[in-house]
């Protein structure tokens, strides 16, 4: 579908908290609209918008989706977004690029964790939101009860656009309470309504809640106020265009209601989005000075997210700014600084897609195979270059390490995963230089799960997950003298070289090598083979095979053979000098220690508190923002290994953290000489 001006145009993200029925509604919307033929079912794995096998298989939205539906001259373009919190990234990035929110409340569970996430980001971007109360015809779903637990948990200024002509099982339509009108739907219908009279028996409700929205929409703006103190009621134009205003200024959030599976409400919703729901407006953006823009000029594009097919290719999804955008044509990327050669334009109905000749400002489309464009960058014009604000991505909770099933896997995984971290970037993958595991983070198990499963469905790469090895360190607590002598001698050309040395705790450092020979009681040459021999055995740890960091050593004396001596003999004697004087130096175990900052509402702190206690954890603040507690704690990097699902479970998943390292500091005494007999155990095999 093609529009001609950005007016025609809803950017909408359909958000809220998992199974909600957010993509069973977008889908029922598309066959309503005829942007589909078939109306598609979560449960029979062919919605639009769930595409991904593991999406399929699973029956979650994993990543956003994309798709249209046309509506009353408009183009409607609707953003599948994840309900579930370890997915939530997914959702800001949607929302960041519609011009609006569409968040959906279940009609019976009401306001959820994720629904408060949602509602929240919206806040923070500032974006105008309507919601919607999914499953109206569900048992137990009472409009009444579930408009005061949004009110009570959101926001007062909720407000009912729409009122249910029937209950549960018997929802059969909607009273439009702007036109003071009712629609009846067919059941399993094509979700379009037809006009008929407001039934006798709801009548009395209806006209209240419409008084109330009329209330509602007089407290939003001066005029209407005065219109309303002087006529008692407001006409129909002047309820929509107060809905419209006060919707986009934040100061009213319009509500409506559907059975999606069924078609009830259907046309009556897209007809809200059209006639509430703001046109395209530009996006926060900054020029390369950094300086704020109120509206960029020229052609450009924010690519949103990044898709990885097997067939096509890598295909970016973006946004239009600024101007109408032709395909076959040359973008400056502000934040690779390089052109980026922009081929044949698309529009994406979930993962089908067809070709246009343009797309007007605001859009949303696609292209194929761009070499440098990431998740968030920005393509504009050389001569007048900006950039888009992007949204931050928050740091994984929990990593894991992986290991190819086959050992010739292992070169296939590193390309493998940097697809799935370009196409989700909440994904990290990366190599630990001390323990050389392969690492993948996500924000909960089953984040890294579902890349697990994908690298197998999509690479052919199988791998086993593991707990990720604990980086700690060895040093020493006070200063020892050692000596190392190798002397061999078996037929022919010996092996003879002697040191000795001196070690030290360091501070401001991990090593520091001080020749402090004075004579030749060994040679120059000699003397960086000594040096070599103590950091190859610093690395392989003395107390449980960790590296020994933080210490000098000072090469006092020794001995040499002008026959027998060599490079390697001082190599070998070196790390028997290093040995020596870590045996009478008081070696300690050093463990890494995360900074970490626990996200809760108040109910849970207590549970929280005495948890992190538990873990060693040293709190180190509470600071309140909103209706929402921080703490800050200090916690070893090995008691964190476990505590995404434990935090999920103690708070019904009302919570959320992110950490950081911090520092590394010893490890207590009886925890030591566990991490040390453990270390014997498979050193034994």
């Amino acid at each position: 579908m093609k529009v001609e001006s950005s007016e025609n145009l809803r950017n909408v993200a359909v958000v809220g908290h998992n199974a909600t029925g957010k993509t069973s509604l977008i889908s029922s919307l598309l066959f309503s609209s005829g942007a589909v033929n078939r109306l598609g079912k979560v449960d029979d794995g062919n919605t639009v918008t769930d595409f991904d096998p593991e999406e399929i298989k699973r029956g979650i939205s994993i990543g956003l989706a994309t798709c249209f539906a046309p509506w009353r001259q408009h183009k409607l373009n609707l953003i599948d977004c994840p309900g579930m919190g370890i997915f939530f990234a997914e959702t800001r990035g949607g929302m960041r690029v519609a011009d609006a929110s569409l968040l959906c409340v279940h009609g019976v569970a009401g306001v959820q964790v994720n629904t408060e996430k949602a509602w929240d980001f919206a806040q923070e971007i500032e974006q105008p939101v309507a919601l919607h109360l999914t499953m109206m015809d569900r048992e137990n779903a009472d409009f009444d009860t579930a408009i005061e637990n949004l009110q009570e948990q959101l926001d007062r200024s909720i407000a009912p656009v729409q009122y249910p002509i029937g209950k549960e099982g018997g929802f059969e339509g909607v009273i439009d309470l702007i036109a003071h009108k009712a629609y009846f739907f067919e059941a399993d219908g094509n979700g379009k309504a037809k006009g008929g009279e407001i039934p006798e028996e709801i009548a009395a409700e209806a006209n209240e809640w419409r008084s109330k929205l009329v209330e509602s929409v007089a407290e939003t703006d001066e005029e209407l106020m005065e219109l309303y103190f002087d006529n008692g009621d407001l006409e129909e134009e002047q309820i929509r265009r107060g809905v419209q205003q006060g919707m986009q200024q934040r100061l009213l959030f319009p509500l409506t209601v559907s059975a999606a599976l069924h078609g009830v409400g259907n046309s009556a919703l897209l007809d809200s989005i059209v006639d509430l729901c703001p046109p395209p407006a530009p996006l926060p953006s900054t020029n390369i000075g950094g300086e704020p823009l109120t509206d960029p000029q020229g052609a450009g594009l924010l690519i949103f997210k990044t898709l990885n097919d097997p067939f096509a290719g890598k295909i970016s999804l973006f946004r239009v700014l600024g101007a109408t955008t032709n395909g076959d044509t040359n973008l400056w990327n502000a934040n690779a600084e390089e052109n980026e050669r922009v081929g044949h334009l698309l529009q994406m109905q979930g993962k089908q897609s067809e070709t246009v000749d343009s797309l007007v400002a605001g859009d949303l489309g696609a292209v194929a195979k761009l070499k440098l464009s990431q998740t968030g960058h920005t393509l504009c014009s050389k001569d007048e270059p900006f950039q888009v604000t992007w949204v931050r991505r928050g740091n994984p909770a929990i990593s894991f390490a992986v290991e190819p099933k086959s050992q010739g896997d292992e070169e296939k995984i590193g390309d493998a995963l940097s697809k799935l971290v370009e196409e989700d970037p909440s994904l990290k993958s990366s190599r630990d230089a001390q323990t050389g595991e392969f690492l993948i983070s996500g924000a909960d198990q089953l984040h890294v799960e579902i890349a697990v499963a994908k690298l197998k469905e999509r690479f052919n790469v199988e791998v086993v997950l593991h707990q990720p090895k604990v980086p700690y360190r060895e040093t020493l607590r006070k200063a020892a003298n050692g000596h190392g002598r190798h002397k061999k001698q078996s037929g022919g050309r010996g092996q003879f070289a002697d040191c000795k040395i001196a070690m030290e705790p360091l501070t401001d450092g991990e090593f520091e090598f001080v020749d402090e020979i004075f004579g030749g009681s060994i040679p120059q040459n000699y003397r960086p083979a000594v040096e070599k021999g103590l950091l190859e055995a610093a690395e392989r740890g003395y107390l449980a095979g960790y590296p020994v960091v933080n210490f000098r050593v000072r090469l006092l004396d020794g001995q040499y053979h002008d026959v027998d001596s060599s490079e390697m003999a001082f190599k070998v004697a070196g790390s028997l000098a290093f040995k020596d004087a870590m045996a009478k130096a008081s070696a300690v175990l050093l463990e890494p220690v995360m900074q970490v900052e626990v996200t809760t509402s108040e109910e849970f702190m207590g549970d929280i508190m005495g948890d992190l206690s538990q873990r060693r954890g040293r709190p180190q603040g509470m600071e309140a923002k909103g209706s929402r507690q921080i703490v800050t704690a200090t916690v070893p990097m090995s008691e964190m290994l476990s505590y995404a699902p434990a935090l999920r479970s103690m708070t019904q998943g009302r919570a959320s953290f992110v950490m950081e390292f911090s520092h590394y500091e010893e490890v207590p005494k009886q925890v030591q000489d566990k991490i040390i007999a453990e270390a014997a155990r498979e050193a034994e095999g």
